[in-house]
C-alpha cells in the first residue's frame, strides 16, 4: 500500500508499512508521480487548520480525479460527511458534496462513503483532558452523533471495495447509537472514576463570533471553520440506519465496536498503565 502524504514527516505511516511518497494537493504537478503503479485511490485527505477549505478540499480534490482519470485508476474511494447535502451554507460541506457530484460526473467507477463521526477523535477532546483534571469544552445544544471507530471504518471500506454491488454507490457509515456531548462526557466521567471540568459554550456565541470573523478577510477561513462547528452545535442527528449497509456487505452488526467498548477498553489501558508508573515511582522512592 503506497500513502500519499505531504513533505511534512510521516515515520507512523511508514511503521505501519505503508510506503509513503511525497505529494501536495495544493501542488497539482506533484499528484501523477504518486499515482505511478496504483490502481485503487482512498481518498481521506483534507486539508490543515491553517490552510483555506477550497485549496486543498476542492482544488487539489478536483486535480487527484482527473489525474486518477487520465491514469487509468480502476477505483476511487471518496471520504465525505453525512448530511453534507443538506447544509450549502456551510463551505467544508458543500465542497464534500460538490466533490461529489464531480465524481459522479468523471466516469471513474467510485465509492463515495459518508461518515458520522469518528471515536478516536473523542479521546483528546474528552477523555485525556478528565484525566488531566483539565477543563472539556462542550455546547448546549441537543446535537447526537453516531461515532464510529476508525478501524471498523477501514475494515468496512476494505469490504466494500472488493464488493462490485457497492461500485457507483453512496455509502453511510454510522456507529451503533448516536450520543449528545454529555452523554459522551458523562460516560467519560463514570469510566475514568472523576468529573469533568465543562466549560459550556453557547450556540449563540458561535453563531457570533462567525459573523465577526465574516467582517475580515483575514479570518475567512476561521469563519467556514466555525460554521461546521455550529452545524455540529446544532439540533441535527448525525446517524442513519445502517441494517441494508450491513446486509449488502455480509457484516455482522455486532462486529461493530460499541462507544462503551472503545472508551472502556481506553479507560481500562490507560489507567493501568498510570497505576504501574505509580508503583515504579513509589519503588524509585524507596530506593533512594
Amino acid at each position: 500500500m503506497s500513502c500519499e502524504a505531504s513533505p511534512a514527516p510521516a515515520d507512523f505511516l511508514r511503521d505501519w508499512g505503508a510506503i509513503v511518497v511525497n505529494g501536495d494537493l495544493s501542488k497539482p504537478e506533484t499528484i501523477p508521480a504518486t499515482l505511478v503503479g496504483v490502481h485503487t485511490i482512498i481518498d481521506c485527505a483534507t486539508g490543515r487548520p491553517e490552510e483555506p477549505i477550497r485549496k486543498v478540499d476542492w482544488e487539489g480534490k478536483v486535480a487527484l480525479i482527473q489525474c486518477a482519470k487520465a491514469m487509468g485508476i480502476q477505483k476511487y474511494v471518496f471520504y465525505s460527511i453525512h448530511n453534507c447535502d443538506k447544509h450549502p451554507e456551510v463551505p467544508l460541506m458543500e465542497i464534500k458534496y460538490c466533490t461529489e457530484k464531480f465524481l459522479q460526473d468523471s466516469g471513474l467507477n467510485h465509492i463515495i462513503i459518508r461518515l458520522c463521526g469518528f471515536m478516536q477523535g473523542l479521546i483528546g477532546q474528552y477523555a485525556v483532558p478528565i484525566l488531566e483534571e483539565k477543563s472539556v469544552w462542550g455546547t448546549d445544544a441537543p446535537t447526537r452523533i453516531a461515532y464510529m471507530d476508525t478501524q471498523d471504518i477501514a475494515r468496512l471500506t476494505l469490504i466494500s471495495m472488493r464488493n462490485e454491488k457497492v461500485d457507483k454507490k453512496l455509502l453511510t457509515f454510522a456507529g451503533p447509537r448516536a450520543w449528545t456531548t454529555q452523554e459522551v462526557i458523562t460516560l467519560c466521567e463514570r469510566l475514568a472514576g472523576q468529573d469533568a471540568n465543562v466549560t459550556t459554550v453557547p450556540v449563540s456565541v458561535l453563531k457570533l463570533t462567525r459573523k465577526l470573523t465574516r467582517l475580515f478577510q483575514w479570518t475567512n477561513d476561521v469563519a467556514d471553520r466555525l460554521a461546521f462547528s455550529e452545524v455540529l452545535s446544532s439540533d441535527i442527528v448525525f446517524s442513519a440506519p445502517m441494517n441494508n449497509t450491513y446486509s449488502l456487505l455480509g457484516v455482522d452488526s455486532k462486529d461493530i465496536i460499541t462507544l462503551e467498548r472503545y472508551l472502556q477498553d481506553y479507560f481500562t489501558n490507560i489507567l493501568k498503565k498510570l497505576k504501574d508508573l505509580k508503583a515504579q515511582s513509589k519503588q524509585t522512592d524507596i530506593f533512594f
